[in-house]
């Protein structure tokens, strides 16, 4: 049932809600670059009275957002991100999750004078290749939130979508430079490299379904009459959970390792942050799910066959109860593909606008559920009691 008072009070902020989403989109910002977003966001924010806390945990891009109401109860936040990618801009529709988000609490903003709790907005930078939400988590940027909600732009409308552990490692090996007519005067780089290639590719039969490893090589050396002293590769790997992907980083390092002994090149082995799996919270999610349905959106679930993704949102569901849902930003019929210049334009389409507006309240009567029914505060707590813990 549709919560008149804060779909008004969205209605109501609906030009700058526009204007925050069309200026972010305008001013596309990669990993941890993001001060025109946080600008702009925090000048609605506090125009609205908010307390607004940037840098926050660590990151010169990250903030913290407050607004109080009664004291004694449950933080809720909402998670904005807002960075862009290198040379498409904003082909993943950042510009939507933050705007959603802001008005989302700008909505049940007004409610707060009867509510006993506090609401959040997180920004989140880096999302894209900069894993923020994990160096946050590490800063202790989340302690003291109860619940955590986001809504990402897509070209489906989607709950429970699950999503993979996910890691970047990146591998150095340095041996000793040699012409090639004398290479045994040398120690070949590139020649560990590839074997450690070689490893992996024996070692894949003994790893779990769907993990994944993929790898490149970044620097081969510079000529080929030099016996390369210097070689180096960068590898995406991704598994089902952190404890499967885990085991395979280590199998990693010990083929490594093992390519070292065997040509003498001295190996440099460097593991990212890792994304966790992620771990969407049921009774928030059908309970967000009613809420679009009443703007006549009908959110599906996973079909068996759908491929995970991974993100450092994962890391933020291990730690609290939280949701990631799917809006489609797209035509009826229509299939576009985030990460491509066709998703960049339908992120600013009238589309995409109505879609912040549904959003946004949807978010906000959730949150208000969440906030005044203990019954629903029961169900997501026994929900993320099955969570594992790490």
């Amino acid at each position: 049932m549709l919560n008149e008072k804060i779909c008004s009070a969205i209605d109501n902020q609906k030009e700058t809600l526009l204007n925050l989403s069309h200026a972010i989109h305008e001013h596309p910002e990669v990993r941890f670059t993001e001060k025109t977003a946080v600008k702009l966001i925090k000048e609605v924010l506090e125009a609205n009275g908010f307390d607004f806390l940037c840098p926050w945990a660590g990151l010169d891009t990250a903030f913290k957002a407050v607004y109080h109401g009664k004291p004694g109860g449950p933080t809720l936040a909402f998670l904005a991100e807002y960075d862009a990618l290198e040379k498409i801009g904003h082909g993943c529709g950042h510009n939507l999750i933050a705007t959603m988000s802001v008005g989302a609490a700008l909505g049940i903003k007004t409610q707060m004078q009867d509510i006993t709790g506090d609401i959040v907005i997180m920004g989140c930078p880096g999302e894209e290749g900069g894993k923020g939400k994990v160096i946050m988590l590490n800063n202790n940027g989340f302690d003291g939130i109860d619940y955590a909600m986001m809504i990402h732009p897509a070209d489906y409308n989607m709950i429970q979508r699950t999503g993979l552990a996910a890691v970047v490692v990146d591998v150095e090996f340095i041996g000793q430079s040699a012409h090639s007519k004398q290479p045994s005067d040398g120690i070949n780089a590139l020649t560990a490299l590839i074997q450690m290639f070689n490893g992996i590719d024996a070692r894949r039969q003994c790893w779990a379904d769907k993990t994944r490893c993929n790898g490149i090589i970044t620097d081969g050396g510079t000529a080929s009459n030099v016996v390369p002293d210097y070689a180096a590769g960068k590898f995406t790997v991704r598994a089902s959970t952190v404890a499967e992907l885990e085991k395979v980083v280590d199998d990693m390092e010990n083929i490594a390792k093992a390519a070292e002994l065997m040509v003498g090149a001295k190996v440099n082995f460097k593991p990212g942050y890792i994304s966790s799996e992620r771990y969407c919270n049921l009774a928030m999610d059908e309970r967000l799910k009613a809420h679009v349905q009443d703007f006549g959106i009908e959110m599906q679930y996973p079909p068996k066959n759908l491929s995970a993704g991974s993100s450092d949102f994962g890391n933020v569901s291990m730690k609290l109860p939280g949701i990631h849902a799917y809006l489609s930003i797209a035509e009826q019929g229509e299939k576009i593909k985030n990460h491509t210049k066709e998703f960049t334009a339908a992120a600013i389409s009238k589309k995409a606008d109505d879609v912040i507006l549904i959003g946004a309240k949807s978010l906000a009567m959730t949150a208000y559920d969440i906030f005044t029914d203990t019954a629903l505060q029961k169900d997501i707590s026994a929900e993320f009691a099955k969570v594992p813990k790490r």
